[in-house]
């Protein structure tokens, strides 16, 4: 049986919790890291030494990096569906995933830290400001890309769109002003449709 490690209210965690759920996996979920601890223990570094969730084991294989186990998964179990078979589709759909790595994470962590894992005394104003406009640039080309598919990589549901959403989940739940993106909202719209994502993402900021 697959064993994720990790605590429900980790982004990357979310992640993979959505792909397993959309898949239907038997699986394992362990709370690991933060309040639950774990992560520093030497058997789980010698299962990740970078000692942070999620972690999986599927049947002896270990793997960690939460875009990894998302691509992995997909391709074991739902190649030609969460993993597209195309080589355009599926190349398409690894650049967004790629993108919310490199472009999006470095401006909604600070963003999501700063407004619900940092006391309201303690809070930069300034740098709060300068994420949420950068985020709004950002969901900005996500809106236009959106224009012309229902989906990240096309017309169905891929793995391109499990870190773009987990991301996006947040955007939306934060308090702050957002502008109208009628394409982006759509998709969002469509992605709250789907019980594993509701179950699995849709979980209160803490």
């Amino acid at each position: 049986m697959l064993k994720v490690w990790g605590r429900s209210n980790s982004i990357n965690v979310q992640k993979v919790m959505w792909v397993v759920a959309e898949l239907k996996l038997p699986h394992e979920r362990v709370d690991a890291g933060m309040q639950y601890g774990g992560v520093n223990e030497t058997w789980y570094r010698d299962l990740n030494p970078n000692g942070r969730v999620p972690t999986i084991d599927d049947a002896g294989f270990v793997l960690w990096e939460s875009n990894a186990i998302v691509r992995y998964l997909a391709g074991k179990h739902d190649a030609g569906g969460l993993a597209p078979i195309d080589a355009h589709a599926h190349a398409d759909a690894d650049r967004w995933m790629d993108w919310v790595t490199s472009t999006v994470h470095p401006v909604m962590t600070p963003l999501f830290w700063g407004l619900i894992r940092t006391a309201p005394e303690q809070r930069d104003p300034r740098s709060i400001q300068e994420n949420a406009a950068a985020m709004e640039g950002l969901a900005g080309i996500l809106d236009k890309h959106l224009s012309t598919r229902p989906y990240m990589a096309g017309d169905a549901l891929s793995m391109g769109d499990v870190p773009v959403g987990c991301f996006i989940y947040r955007w939306n739940a934060l308090p702050i002003e957002r502008p109208h993106l009628p394409h982006l909202a759509a998709w969002y719209a469509r992605l709250t449709g789907r019980p594993a994502f509701r179950e699995h993402v849709m979980l209160p900021l803490t």
